[in-house]
């Protein structure tokens, strides 16, 4: 498996952040409004298997300090195998070189999984911020980063 970065305009990009949009949808029945909003300010990078990107994520920066992680999904057929974690390492390493010196993300509390992830790779819980203020599902994590020489 390969990690490399992609533009948000890939079309491969594109069709694994609409199935990570309907499968939040199916997860949250519906409540938390989730939308599919089109950053193109997002540095995604992209998890290649025999020629076919089969994980993204992205980070997007909210100040010249602070990056957030956006769009991590794994199709699932390939999740169980690390691969996301190994994702979510090759994204800390992009934002530590953009130089941010804390990366943020927000999830629904209606997944135990992700949140599982996260606070087993180092993130802790944080109160909602930005657009994530009034979504009673929000939640927010944030970790901070080495800084990059």
């Amino acid at each position: 498996m390969l990690i490399e970065a992609r533009p948000t305009t890939d079309p491969e990009i594109a069709v694994l952040v609409e199935a990570q949009q309907r499968e939040l949808r199916e997860a949250d029945g519906g409540l938390d409004g989730q939308a599919t909003v089109t950053h193109d300010d997002i540095h995604y990078l992209a998890v290649v298997h025999a020629g076919r990107v089969v994980a993204c994520g992205g980070v997007q920066e909210l100040d010249a300090h602070t990056g957030e992680l956006k769009r991590m999904y794994v199709e699932p057929a390939y999740r169980g195998q690390g691969l996301a974690r190994r994702l979510l390492v090759a994204l800390e390493e992009l934002a530590a070189q953009r130089g941010y010196a804390e990366l943020r993300l927000e999830t629904g509390s209606y997944l135990p999984a992700a949140i599982g992830l996260y606070t087993s790779c180092g993130y802790a819980p944080i109160p909602v911020y930005g657009e994530y203020v009034d979504n009673p599902y929000s939640r927010c994590f944030a970790k901070p980063l080495p800084v990059a020489a």
